[in-house]
């Protein structure tokens, strides 16, 4: 398979000025660019600040998709990980569960295949809107306007690092390149969610005791049916086969700080729901898998946030605060939905497309493809938890 990067656009170099510009060159953008090409949007293009599928190539060598991808398209059904129609990342990598890098060669396949406007090597450092409409961007290769934005920067380049104090001492999963670098045989894991429980399952396999630190139930209760908040079964099946006692979950125990230990090593304090505290001392470097702030944060002014510091977005994923700014990606939330699985996010790709379409003056119809798909999303009512049993 071919890689992609560093694919530049129809036109062949950096324009000054777009009808539409996204942010981010992930599994969002690429999506995103393939339904505005559907569409016929002219004058669009992509900047991607390293090379398309960039945080996918940083994950751990051994982290593992949780969504199966599976080729089902001939029946009507598509692959859970897929960007775009009428591609599978299970029928292009022939894996069920890819790696970051097998991923990232998908979303490069795909790039190349539909020769998306992808400028690679472009850092976006702001977006402020103008006064008379649209907005500019100062990048690492000038300022450049459009009449849209939609920012599909993602999370994973944004780990969350300020959780609590003496977050410091403690390496964030992200930053971890293969789970054999860890060094030590009893390590401690804060934060028990998908990442946490990843990060566990490989260093129990190299032979490592394992405390993982978790302040929710999630492990050992059967709480929600949405994969967003609950361990996915692919985490379940392999936490199974570590029933070895090499894992030892402290559930329902939050972390309060760190701090070093006299005579080497940290002591990490915490406390139960209840109050009760709790020290644990380790020799080497706990591991933070405490989830990512996100890029929003980069332009967070240009949005409005509710009483939980959720960012405020429209029926179109668009901010409250300044028309024509779109957000596609695992940011993007309504309420209590969360839309961080790609076969989430992927419904609202439509959503956003036939919106700025519309103000295009642009026939929308090519998008019907995008609604028989299940990528165009309308109404949320029906998203909720409808399992009984």
């Amino acid at each position: 398979m071919t890689k992609a990067a560093g694919v530049v656009g129809k036109k062949g170099s950096l324009l000054k000025s777009y009808d539409c510009l996204i942010v981010g060159g992930g599994a969002a953008g690429i999506g995103m660019g393939c339904a505005l090409q559907e569409l016929g949007v002219e004058r669009f293009g992509i900047l991607e600040r390293g090379e398309v599928g960039a945080s996918f190539l940083m994950w751990p060598q051994e982290m593992r998709m949780i969504t199966p991808s599976f080729t089902s398209n001939a029946y009507g059904m598509m692959d859970l990980n897929a960007i775009a129609l009428k591609t599978s990342p299970a029928y292009t990598l022939g894996t069920e569960h890819p790696s970051g890098e097998d991923y990232a060669h998908y979303l490069q396949a795909v790039a190349e295949y539909k020769k998306l406007p992808i400028h690679a090597g472009v850092d976006v450092t702001s977006v402020q809107p103008l006064p008379e409409g649209g907005f500019e961007l100062q990048t690492s290769h000038g300022s450049m306007r459009s009449r849209f934005v939609i920012w599909a920067a993602g999370e994973f380049q944004y780990p969350r690092l300020d959780g609590f104090p003496g977050a410091e001492y403690a390496l964030h999963n992200s930053l971890i390149g293969q789970w054999r670098e860890v060094e030590g045989e009893d390590i401690v894991v804060i934060g028990g969610y998908e990442s946490g429980a990843d990060a566990a399952i490989h260093l129990s396999r190299l032979g490592k005791k394992v405390t993982l630190i978790d302040r929710s139930g999630r492990w050992t209760e059967k709480g929600s049916s949405d994969p967003s908040v609950e361990l996915s079964p692919y985490t379940k099946d392999r936490l199974k086969e570590t029933g070895d006692g090499t894992i030892e979950l402290m559930s329902g125990y939050e972390v309060h700080w760190i701090e070093p230990a006299d005579g080497g090593g940290f002591l990490i304090y915490c406390e139960d729901a209840s109050g009760a505290s709790r020290f644990v001392k380790t020799s080497h470097q706990p591991i933070l898998a405490t989830g990512f702030k996100g890029s929003l944060e980069m332009i967070r002014h240009l949005f409005e946030q509710d009483e939980g510091d959720v960012t405020i977005l429209n029926e179109y994923d668009e901010s409250t605060k300044t028309p024509g700014l779109f957000v596609s990606g695992p940011s993007v939330t309504h309420g209590s939905l969360l839309f961080c699985f790609i076969y989430k996010f992927r419904q609202r790709f439509g959503v956003v497309a036939e919106a700025i379409g519309q103000r295009l003056g642009l026939d929308t119809q090519p998008l019907e493809e995008y609604r028989k798909q299940g990528m165009m999303l309308t109404d949320l009512s029906c998203c909720g938890e409808d399992c009984t049993c």
